[in-house]
């Protein structure tokens, strides 16, 4: 496939405001746009699944590469790699999946798949938290799951509200491009 301009503009913007925002200081955790990201990346690329995979992992490698030189600095809390880190990648490009599933022009589709995205990476994410006794040490019962999925709570608010927003800006912004690219086709 290739990359029309339209598509190389918003690609580009998403990559630039993606690694900006996430290494921004102060930002509410999980309130981050890798999600959307993975989900437009998806619905842009459907023929050509290469590319949908490629640019949520770029966004994230780029702005964790930031968080690692923060982070040698001491500028940041928290290494920006670190050991196990592969799942939770894996776990953001199988949002792209939700990607797939829709189209860009389909308000109520980007609605669901918004919300099915970070839901998904929740109950998985923290699953397998609970399962290797990672962060809180929950014990292997069905409550101790359960407190496992409210520690992550919070983050999970942030995401959905990220999403949502994140979205509305990258499949707007994309449309927008797009219907104004073939307005201005026609008059040429």
């Amino acid at each position: 496939m290739k990359i029309n301009k339209t598509q190389l503009i918003a690609l580009v913007l998403m990559l630039v405001a993606a690694t900006i925002y996430r290494a921004m200081p102060g930002r509410p955790w999980g309130f981050a746009p890798q999600w959307s990201i993975a989900l437009f990346s998806g619905a842009l690329f459907v023929k050509d699944k290469k590319w949908a995979f490629l640019f949520p992992l770029l966004s994230m490698l780029v702005s964790d590469g930031i968080y690692q030189v923060l982070y040698l600095r001491g500028m940041f809390p928290m290494p920006g790699f670190y050991s196990g880190q592969w799942v939770n990648y894996l776990l953001f490009l199988s949002v792209t999946l939700f990607g797939f599933l829709m189209r860009t022009d389909k308000p109520y589709q980007v609605l669901g798949a918004s919300i099915a995205g970070p839901t998904s990476f929740f109950l998985m994410s923290n699953f397998l938290v609970w399962m290797g006794g990672g962060g809180y040490h929950h014990p292997k019962t069905f409550a101790g799951l359960m407190n496992t999925y409210m520690d992550g709570i919070p983050f999970y608010q942030n995401s959905i509200i990220s999403t949502l927003v994140f979205s509305c800006i990258l499949f707007s912004t994309y449309y927008l491009l797009a219907r104004n690219r073939t307005v201005i086709q026609q008059f040429a």
